[in-house]
């Protein structure tokens, strides 16, 4: 926690009833008294003596007593008829209240006090009952009426030159407004009142003034002012030694010093309060810093330090039975655990945070120390991010039924707006919606513009995620109207105001309003409308130039570039890339550079550049493959852009190298691809030392791209002293002379940056490139590559299979095919076929898959002509007996295997194994020679659920018992899991003890998010795709789910669940698996997978092997190589009267689905 500046609390409202309503004086100043009694002089002696007894009993902090006190010298003035005495006792009777709390009484007798000095013309204790009222009033929340109070009390010390109570009102109505958040006329209030302390030389009260001027900096977020004040404040406590006010200054300096990020000095002031506070015996005190410590040594990476200090404020927090606090001290210790990367013990300390928590009732600390925990569950890998979701979900609904209970809100257009974030990030926008528009109305009703502002944004997003950019349109307008009013308002302000509090509202609303433009031009642009597009991109464009917003202002540029790219206005669009590029270098956003290398890329391919498009785009991968090597643990883009998925630009290099016929150098770019997909899909895939290393520049493009990085480094270098010298003016308020003089020059040197940059394509350097790609050269490239190619050429020869390496590639207007044989040089073949006849063709032969009295023949024979026969010469020549296919997009949902030649399916003529990726693939390693198979089966039971938005009703699969025991029968060394045994907390601990998992059970490939695939276990758990990577598979060769699906919803996707699983099983150590694309009959399924296992069970068979000859008996009907299954199958058959099951499997609906993703042997 930070050393918090707390709020008015009692001991606050004490010191503001002493301050602003002053107790008689020591001497009461009364009339002459002529002729009086003895007796009334003695009473009134005794009166005074009692009034002083009862000031020193509140000073002490003695209340009750004062009360008592008070009491006795009212009676006494009321008795011997003095009117001004008696006005005054009551003023302290109200003062003895307040201090006790009980405020109405206080205000009662203020009341009392003011009427009788209204009556005697008594003009300063009338000021000092107003006084006393407005303090009360502030207390009691009632900030309107205080001020009211305050003002007269103002009004008459003015008139009577009562420059210490005009300090005092003046203090008073600066809490008042401060109070009400109106902190401009607070900051004057105080200011007013600092002066007058100052010129009377009362330090106490100024350092009371300078405390409440630092709060309100603090709250406004501007904390250089904060520090200046705190330390005028520390003075000042050091000077009449004020220890309370020396902690509380100290407190304040090391809080605003950690929130500008100066660590070290706020550990040196936190480290001056802790020292008082052990010397005056303050424990919790100690406690509390020792706290705010361990938050200012973890920013700097000193988690050791962090962790000695929590754990000290942790021990004396159960010394002294502080729940709450020990709360807050084993979060802190597991925060400093959690970002030393200590992730086990983190969670260990969080969850008896979380306990206590709990037990207390504390909402706010469970919502917060969940957080923590899950977030550290999934750097640990144990959670998904669903579950994540789920948590959040759980506690912003919480946190809106207790607001709605209260009453309160605020606190319900918090949760409201939370709970709109996190369905959106889940992408379930009409969700989102609905929350959204509950917060605009909450707004609405409160009055509150800038919440009512951010609403409409945030329903212009959710609308244009869904597709709907006229109503998006529609709400970022309406958003932007608020915001233009909101600015205009603070700059009616001017003059009034301060103009450093002015600034910064005017800076934030302007953010604001430049994200809406922004979002408005992307709307816009969504419709095709490019020139209104550009229009709110230039006023996006503008206002971030006007705050210094360096992030937006790359943005911007770059939206203008592609809108212009759109409008085929290639040099505005180029123009505005290099301004973009160079800010980005600039402000070192890598993932903004990329994009824009890209976006170039892609422009100057467009004007027939493709040399000097194609290092655009390497160094746009590059960019790419280095950030993912940094990558720990899973985030969430919630930003709209117009550039193309990162994949986009491998797939756009890849083209161009096809078309330059740089085959090698393509097929390194498509292994990147396939790792490049998957990190798309599951947002934490690092690759590896094969690909980490990116895509060397050949000699002529490191010549060039060198060339192009002295223009771009000159561009930063002028990009970042503007940007130094227009803070300096922004902090100044003027230039010099000669800075002006220098500003001049340094936009002339812009100038002269983007004429160099627009020459730059007529280069000597570019030409040299163009010239250097000719044929003569190629052979260079060759070399270049060799290295690796050999590598990979040997490791087909080690499998000694007579494996070929294919990998396609889908582009919209044809497909490219690479062929790596063990002996020559990559094969290329150029299929003239759009994507969109591919696809057509794909789901045809999908549906006809799926349906067993279909003919697949015809889209099978179609698709077997675009992807083998242009490559069967190749083929025959090398003798190819295993096809490793890596396939791209749409076409993982078919299986090679199915194709068909016009006479037989491709799997009676070749193994096939498919891969991720050939560098993410171990092909090599051989299996272990004692097959030990750990086997579970969900044979019996309903479970139906929802995930993704899906209905799944799942049903057990009464064959697979049946599988699960003749798998044993055939496999000695099988222990069987069925049912309720079947669960992920007994399955998964015991998989890395066998060599061979097999799960028959229903899992999903969901088309969508990685959480949305799931294995379902007999006791109707689930597991999803990313769970699986925390599993430990080193030992297991192969991992078999007999019952698969892909939920297509009526549209291909890109097949990343397939490839994803492929992936996080290599990735747990699996060196294979074997799945399904589509569902089976139960049957059906049981007859291949006991054939697969009789025939895997024999020696020197590989995996790929086995499944082949399994599949071509089924095609053949072969009954010797069936064995008993086919008369199993065939009884159960005719005994259930299935009309989706077939005695005759030769239809590829039975043998085609299963598939075998990595390592074959």
């Amino acid at each position: 926690m930070h050393y918090r500046l707390k709020s008015l609390s009692l001991a606050t409202a004490t010191l503001l009833l002493s301050l602003t309503s002053p107790l008689l004086p020591l001497t009461l100043k009364f009339e002459p008294l002529v002729a009086q009694a003895q007796t009334t002089q003695y009473r009134k002696a005794e009166a005074q003596r009692l009034y002083e007894e009862g000031r020193q009993e509140l000073n002490r902090g003695q209340f009750q007593e004062a009360l008592q006190t008070f009491q006795q010298v009212s009676v006494i003035f009321r008795e011997i008829g003095d009117r001004q005495g008696e006005a005054y006792s009551l003023g302290s009777l109200g003062s003895a209240y307040g201090a006790l709390g009980q405020y109405q009484q206080a205000l009662e007798f203020y009341q009392q006090a003011l009427a009788i000095q209204r009556e005697i013309g008594d003009r300063r204790g009338e000021a000092y009952s107003l006084g006393g009222l407005g303090t009360t009033y502030q207390v009691l929340g009632q900030s309107q009426q205080a001020i009211e109070s305050l003002q007269q009390a103002l009004a008459i010390q003015r008139e009577i030159g009562d420059r210490q109570g005009e300090a005092y009102s003046l203090g008073g109505l600066g809490t008042s407004y401060q109070l009400l958040g109106q902190y401009q006329q607070a900051i004057e209030s105080y200011q007013q009142a600092l002066a007058i302390q100052r010129e009377i030389g009362e330090r106490q009260g100024e350092a009371y003034l300078l405390r409440s001027l630092g709060s309100i900096y603090h709250i406004l977020g501007q904390y250089k002012e904060a520090i200046a004040v705190y330390q005028q404040w520390l003075t000042i406590a050091r000077e009449i030694s004020d220890r309370q006010g020396e902690i509380y200054s100290l407190g304040g300096l090391g809080t605003n010093y950690q929130l500008l990020g100066q660590y070290q000095q706020a550990i040196e002031s936190y480290q001056q309060v802790l020292a008082i506070q052990r010397k005056i015996g303050e424990r919790q005190g100690e406690a509390y810093l020792l706290r705010s410590l361990g938050e200012a040594y973890v920013p700097l990476g000193q988690y050791k330090e962090a962790i000695e200090v929590y754990q000290q404020s942790l021990a004396i927090t159960r010394e002294l039975g502080d729940r709450q606090g020990e709360i807050y001290s084993l979060w802190g210790v597991g925060k400093a655990y959690d970002a030393s990367g200590q992730y086990k013990e983190a969670i260990e300390v969080y969850q008896q945070s979380l306990a206590i928590a709990q037990e207390l009732g504390d909402f706010p600390g469970k919502m917060g120390i969940q957080w923590y925990l899950d977030n550290a569950y999934v750097a640990l890998g144990q959670y998904k991010p669903s579950h994540l979701y789920r948590n959040q979900i759980e506690q912003s609904q919480q946190m809106l039924a207790n607001a709605r209970k209260l009453g309160d809100r605020r606190q319900e257009g918090t949760a409201l707006e939370q709970l709109g974030r996190i369905y959106a990030q889940l992408k379930q926008h009409k969700e989102a919606i609905e929350f959204y528009q509950q917060a605009l109305t909450n707004a609405r009703k409160l009055g509150e513009r800038h919440w009512e502002s951010d609403s409409l944004h945030s329903l212009g997003f959710a609308y244009y995620s869904l597709g709907q950019y006229r109503e998006a349109i529609e709400f970022y307008r309406q958003s932007l109207a608020i915001k233009r009013e909101m600015e205009d308002r603070v700059h009616s302000s001017d003059r009034l105001g301060d103009p450093i509090i002015l600034s910064n509202q005017r800076r934030g609303i302007r953010t604001r309003k430049a994200y809406t433009l922004s979002n408005l031009g992307n709307a816009y642009y969504s419709l095709r409308q490019y020139r209104e597009a550009i229009e709110f991109y230039q006023q996006a464009l503008a206002t971030a130039r006007e705050i210094e917003d360096r992030s937006l202002y790359c943005y911007s540029l770059s939206n203008l570039g592609f809108a212009y790219y759109s409008l085929g206005q290639y040099r505005e669009a180029i123009e505005f890339y290099q301004q973009a590029l160079a800010i980005a270098r600039e402000i070192e956003n890598r993932g903004a550079e990329g994009r824009v290398l890209s976006d170039i890329g892609k422009l100057l391919a467009e004007q027939d550049q493709p040399e000097l498009a194609i290092v655009f785009y390497k160094q746009s991968v590059n960019i790419a493959e280095a950030t993912r090597r940094n990558i720990r643990g899973w985030s969430q883009k919630h930003q709209q852009t117009f550039t193309e998925t990162v994949a986009g630009s491998y797939r756009a290099l890849a083209d161009l190298l096809f078309k330059q016929d740089r085959v090698l150098e393509a097929q390194q770019v498509l292994d990147l691809l396939k790792v490049q997909e998957l990190d798309d899909y599951l947002d934490d895939v690092r690759g590896n030392n094969n690909t980490a290393q990116g895509l060397p520049n050949l000699p002529p493009e490191q010549q060039t791209w060198t060339s192009y990085q002295a223009i771009l480094n000159k561009a930063v270098e002028i990009g970042k002293e503007l940007t130094q010298l227009r803070q300096l003016k922004q902090q100044n308020n003027t230039f010099t002379p000669t800075q002006e003089q220098r500003i001049a020059q340094l936009v002339n040197a812009q100038e002269t940056i983007r004429e160099e940059f627009n020459n730059f394509t007529r280069s000597p350097e570019v030409l040299a490139l163009v010239t250097q790609r000719s044929p003569e050269t190629l052979s260079q490239d060759l070399l270049l590559r060799m290295g690796d190619f050999n590598a990979l050429q040997d490791n087909l020869k080690n499998l000694q299979q007579n494996a070929v390496l294919l990998y396609p590639l889908i582009l919209d207007d044809r497909i490219e095919l690479i062929l790596t044989t063990p002996d020559s040089p990559p094969i290329r073949r150029t299929v003239q076929v759009t994507k969109q006849q591919l696809n057509e063709t794909i789901a045809a032969f999908r549906s006809a898959l799926q349906d067993p009295a279909a003919d697949a023949k015809t889209p099978a024979q179609q698709l077997y002509n675009w992807l083998i026969k242009p490559l069967e010469a190749d083929l025959k020549a090398a003798d190819a007996q295993t096809i490793i296919y890596a396939p791209d997009a749409q076409l993982r949902y078919i299986p090679l295997a199915a194709l068909y030649d016009g006479q037989q399916w491709l799997v009676q003529r070749y193994r096939i194994n498919n891969i991720t990726a050939a560098s993410l693939t171990d092909l090599n390693t051989k299996p272990q020679r004692q097959m030990q198979v750990l086997a579970g089966a969900f044979a019996t039971g309903r479970y139906s659920f929802t995930v993704g938005g899906q209905s799944f009703d799942f049903a057990g699969l009464p064959f697979a018992g049946t599988e699960v025991e003749n798998l044993a029968k055939t496999i000695p060394a099988t222990t069987q899991l069925i049912d309720k045994a079947f669960t992920p907390q007994v399955t998964v601990p015991k998989m890395d003890d066998y060599t061979v998992v097999h799960l028959a059970t229903h899992a999903a490939f969901v088309v969508g998010t990685p959480d949305d695939s799931f294995i379902l276990f007999g006791n109707g758990d689930r597991i999803t795709l990313r769970d699986i990577q925390n599993w430990s598979l080193k030992n297991v060769d192969l991992v078999v789910l007999s019952a698969c699906e892909t939920g297509l919803g009526g549209k291909l996707g890109n097949g990343e669940e397939i490839l994803g699983l492929g992936y996080q099983m290599q990735r747990a150590g699996a060196r294979a698996v074997i799945a399904s694309l589509w569902t089976v009959d139960d049957g059906g399924t049981q007859t291949l997978m006991n054939t697969f296992y009789a025939n895997l069970k024999k020696s020197n068979t590989t995996k790929a092997e086995a499944l082949r000859q399994t599949q071509i008996a089924l095609i053949t009907g072969d009954s010797t190589a069936l064995g008993q299954a086919q008369g199993i199958f065939a009884v159960e058959h005719v005994r259930n009267s299935s009309p989706n099951v077939s005695a005759h499997l030769s239809h590829p609906y039975y043998w085609a689905p299963f598939i075998l993703i990595g390592n074959g042997l």
